[in-house]
């Protein structure tokens, strides 16, 4: 669990989001992995796992969006971050963005 007093600087909000955004990709694997392995013998089941999984992905993308808002909001009033915290959240989106790539491709193997 994530434990912050306030949330003042776009570095807090990258900080407590992007453990949340890793759950969310996370638990979308999960949930797609456990589609798949229903699949066969429970559909019903399955497509509820499937279904999960969506869900999950809809609230990484939400955290993400809304980090991303953050920043651009940040440019328009002060000009660009210091250029050492891009350099972490590009990081992190990278990683981010690779892992829910592979959420995407189980998901696409469970359409199969």
């Amino acid at each position: 669990m994530i434990y912050i007093n306030k949330i003042e600087t776009i570095m807090d909000a990258i900080k407590v989001t992007t453990p949340l955004i890793e759950g969310e990709i996370e638990d979308a694997k999960n949930y797609a992995a456990l589609a798949m392995a229903a699949r066969e013998h429970f559909p019903e089941l399955a497509q509820t796992f499937f279904d999960l999984s969506e869900e999950e992905t809809g609230h990484m993308n939400r955290l993400h969006t809304t980090v991303a808002n953050l920043i651009d909001e940040y440019r328009k009033e002060k000009g660009d971050p210091p250029a050492p915290m891009l350099a972490v959240y590009d990081y992190l989106h990278k990683e981010q963005v690779k892992k829910a790539a592979e959420v995407k491709a189980l998901r696409a193997m469970f359409k199969e």
